[in-house]
């Protein structure tokens, strides 16, 4: 049978990066592998225990609505206590109308390049940039222009001389905060400018914020959509990394505009975001100091980030340099330009040791000698044990 599927679907990413993708999943699940892949909280971290209360409270309360379904936008409850909790702690001033409940923000990242993009439209993305929003703007066909990066983030003489040269840019995608993959932070005086230069060319911005909240040091930053005075920043949140990812809530904050037509689309795939788990997330908000959750997570990360970076300091060789975040959930290693990390991937997995290369993270590619480490999942030993297998592995080529 000829032309079965959608040209669409052959818009993707490389086949390499795809492979990469499936490599990291695979990675997850092989329990004799000491994976530094992917982005998993520590389960361990959950708080099991309340949630066995407030899931026996609903159903014993409210279990018929609670199984019901319910509106596409979300519970009023649980968009509510994100405006007035999380996004207030982010400098934005919002209402539960700004809010839109979504399935995780993986969601409202493919929703967005519905919405936005045609076939050849530009966005512009940190380089490096985060692979799962690469694989959910391609389908859509755009062309991407990546802006270097440097400690403060995106460099802004860059990203106007890109957006000068791309006309039909729909918008900028970013996070801001503790970056995936890097876990660099953007400063203040970036945001700002980002936002000025996305007003003078009239362009959008897709703030995507999985990891503001896992601060190591310092104080929060306001967010880049607290200096938006013209709504042109679309921020994309989520709980995976601060609460249960399991249960899949996310959520995006806009104007009504915007909103409207993320509502047309969401009816169009799911009708609605998981009655049940919106209450969960709800009471829990309520019920419990959601804070003193995440603080409780920050003192485990902040403690295995140290030790990561500690003992890559002493089995790294000298030639490889790496960042040291300052929150979320990973690190970034920089090999010297003539290596390919990929080719490191194959020794590391014969010593059962795994991490994601850095050719996944670049739309168009050309970049081979970076890799990314998650310090969020595995235990001390563990740690210290796969740092010191993979040090091997770099000092042997």
């Amino acid at each position: 049978m000829k032309n079965k599927f959608a040209k669409r679907l052959s818009t993707g990413g490389s086949s390499e990066a795809d492979e990469i993708i499936a490599l990291i999943m695979k990675l997850t699940e092989m329990p004799e592998v000491i994976s530094f892949a992917g982005g998993l909280p520590d389960g361990e971290l959950f708080p099991v225990e309340e949630m066995k209360s407030i899931t026996h409270k609903i159903l014993s309360e409210d279990g018929n609505n609670a199984l019901q379904y319910s509106g596409t936008q979300g519970l009023k409850e649980l968009r509510q206590s994100i405006a007035e909790q999380i996004m207030k702690d982010a400098g934005v001033e919002a209402t539960a109308d700004n809010i839109m409940i979504t399935c995780g923000s993986q969601q409202g990242l493919e929703f967005s390049g519905r919405i936005f993009l045609d076939e050849g439209d530009v966005v512009i993305c940190e380089s490096p940039s985060y692979v799962g929003a690469i694989t959910a703007f391609q389908p859509y066909g755009p062309k991407f222009v990546e802006v270097k990066m440097d400690q403060d983030g995106m460099i802004m003489e860059e990203l106007e001389e890109a957006l000068k040269n791309n006309p039909n840019t729909k918008f900028i995608y970013t996070v801001p905060d503790f970056q995936n993959p890097t876990g660099i932070t953007m400063t203040v005086e970036r945001r700002k400018r980002l936002v000025e230069l996305a007003r003078k060319y009239d362009v959008l911005i897709l703030e995507d914020n999985p990891y503001g909240n896992l601060i190591f040091e310092g104080e929060r930053l306001p967010a880049i959509k607290s200096f938006d005075t013209d709504d042109r920043v679309i921020y994309h949140g989520t709980f995976s990394k601060i609460f249960c990812p399991g249960l899949r809530i996310g959520w995006l904050c806009t104007t009504k505009e915007f909103l409207d037509q993320y509502l047309v689309v969401k009816q169009s795939v799911d009708l609605q975001t998981n009655t049940m788990a919106q209450k969960e997330t709800a009471l829990y908000m309520k019920m419990f100091d959601l804070k003193a959750n995440v603080n409780k997570i920050i003192d485990v990360y902040r403690r295995r980030k140290d030790l990561m970076l500690k003992t890559m300091k002493e089995e790294f060789p000298e030639n490889c340099s790496f960042t040291h975040p300052k929150g979320g959930l990973f690190l970034w290693v920089t090999l010297p330009e003539d290596k390919d990390s990929s080719e490191v991937l194959k020794k590391a997995m014969e010593m059962r040791v795994g991490f994601v290369p850095g050719i996944a993270f670049y739309p168009n590619g050309n970049h081979r000698n970076n890799f990314r480490l998650n310090f969020s999942s595995m235990k001390d030993e563990q740690i210290v044990e796969g740092i010191k297998r993979l040090g091997k592995v770099l000092k042997s080529l």
